[in-house]
């Protein structure tokens, strides 16, 4: 059966995930990558440092985001949000950082992260990342099929 998520199975979809995927486009190319996510009912947030993905985002903050979770090829649900990029400063990152890092560092278990942890040896520099942001839910659809 093919259907319709209702705004509580989308919210259950967006805040039970980790990992999304965020389009943008400069006007010439679209362009997609997996990001590390956090939703808090309202806005998607997110961390980036200076690249591709950010020059775009600044020059067009119009994105799509995708979260899917999926079983077999007949039991999945996929919601699309649709939105604007808005880059955070000061206390607004912070916040962000906080809501973002609550959700993710929890899901970490690589035992060579840990191991580093326990020893002092811990380099951040691949989990935090220079620049916050987050996405302003304007729309938000959602599909689901059961076998």
């Amino acid at each position: 059966m093919l259907g319709q998520l209702n705004n509580t199975q989308i919210s259950n979809v967006l805040s039970s995930q980790a990992v999304g995927r965020l389009a943008c486009t400069d006007g010439r190319q679209p362009y997609i990558v997996p990001v590390t996510y956090a939703y808090d009912g309202e806005y998607i947030y997110g961390q980036t440092n200076e690249g591709t993905k950010l020059k775009i985002l600044r020059g067009n903050p119009i994105v799509c985001f995708e979260v899917g979770l999926m079983t077999d090829m007949r039991n999945w649900k996929s919601v699309i949000v649709y939105g604007i990029f808005e880059e955070l400063k000061e206390e607004q990152a912070d916040k962000a950082r906080e809501i973002l890092f609550g959700k993710v560092f929890s899901l970490i278990t690589s035992s060579t992260i840990h191991e580093q942890e326990q020893q002092g040896e811990a380099e951040d520099s691949n989990r935090v990342k220079q620049v916050m942001y987050r996405i302003k839910i304007d729309e938000v659809t959602g599909r689901f099929e059961t076998g």
